[in-house]
């Protein structure tokens, strides 16, 4: 398995380019409308430069978080977003090895960051986060999935302006249906895709709120 994200040149290059992949901003704004605007803590699981979570904390200014990375050009670009921002823990971390003790979260977010996973650790983090949720918690991945044909894969590197040998060797992509299908088996429920565009994808899942006495049809 290859992982050139330690890569400072590799890291610069994703930053370089962020910005300009094609229907990305789509798939970000469904995530914040999914996100409750109540949430009190969120883990953000490879945040990168911070993206996502600065656009999280635009409507949720006091919101507790905490982002995780191990590349050190995403934990200084991190770090530097929000060195005025005493509400966000940064932690350097590598998503290949269990996470660390932390307590519960009522969001958990990750945006193409878990494809670069083998699959085996795809599902045991997902059971991690299914663990550190609150009851009633969400899980959002905005990830880079597989497509179910070679020409559809081809069609997606053309989209973004990539030739297949320009293919990323860290990438360990996986179809849609096998992770919502994990989701659904560790116990997440409402669990959909609910937006995609080629091999780009927002898989969502909630923890089941805790019944109480009045909870129970009589």
């Amino acid at each position: 398995m290859v992982n050139l994200w330690t890569s400072a040149e590799h890291a610069l290059s994703y930053l370089a380019q962020a910005d300009n992949i094609p229907h990305r901003t789509e798939g970000e704004s469904v995530l914040l409308e999914e996100v409750p605007k109540t949430v009190k803590r969120i883990l953000d699981l490879g945040t990168g430069d911070g993206r996502l979570l600065a656009l999280l904390k635009i409507e949720r200014p006091t919101v507790s978080s905490v982002a995780v990375d191990f590349s050190p050009t995403m934990l200084e670009a991190v770090k530097t977003r929000f060195q005025d921002d005493s509400t966000v823990e940064i932690i350097d971390h590598n998503l290949d090895q269990t996470l660390p003790e932390l307590d519960d979260f009522d969001a958990v977010i990750s945006s193409f960051a878990i494809h670069h996973l083998s699959h085996h650790r795809k599902r045991s983090l997902y059971v991690e986060i299914f663990n550190l949720l609150q009851p009633g918690g969400i899980f959002c991945n905005l990830e880079h999935v597989a497509s179910p044909t070679v020409r559809l894969h081809e069609k997606f590197l053309k989209a973004i302006g990539r030739k297949p040998s320009e293919d990323d060797p860290s990438n360990q992509l996986l179809d849609v249906e096998t992770q919502l299908k994990w989701l659904r088996n560790i116990g997440f429920e409402d669990v959909d895709c609910y937006w995609k565009w080629l091999e780009l994808a927002l898989l969502i899942g909630l923890k089941p709120k805790l019944h109480t006495t009045s909870d129970t049809v009589q």
